[in-house]
C-alpha cells in the first residue's frame, strides 16, 4: 500500500494524522500536549503522538478486518512543521 497516512506537527504544536491523498488537508485526528507535558517528555512528544496515532489506526484496521503496515505512515524524520 502506498503512503496513505501522514503524521505532522502543525505550527501551533498540534500533531495530526491526515490522509496523504486528502486535498482538503483535514486532520482525521489531532493530539495536543500541554506545555507541561511537552516539558516532561523532553522533546519526545512527536514520537509519543506517532505511537498513539499508529495504535489507533491499527485498532481501527483490526476492527475492520484490515492490516495496517508501518509503511502506511509517512512520518517526517525531522521535526517537520506546517505553517
Amino acid at each position: 500500500m502506498a503512503h496513505f497516512f501522514e503524521i505532522v506537527e502543525l505550527s501551533n504544536g498540534d500533531v495530526i494524522l491526515r490522509r496523504t491523498d486528502d486535498l482538503d488537508d483535514e486532520a482525521l485526528v489531532s493530539v495536543r500536549f500541554s506545555e507541561q507535558a511537552k516539558a516532561g517528555l523532553q522533546a519526545h512528544h512527536l514520537e509519543i503522538a506517532r505511537v498513539m496515532l499508529e495504535a489507533g489506526v491499527r485498532k481501527v484496521g483490526e476492527l475492520s478486518g484490515l492490516e495496517v503496515e508501518r509503511e502506511d505512515f509517512d512520518t517526517p524524520e525531522h521535526d517537520a512543521q506546517l505553517h
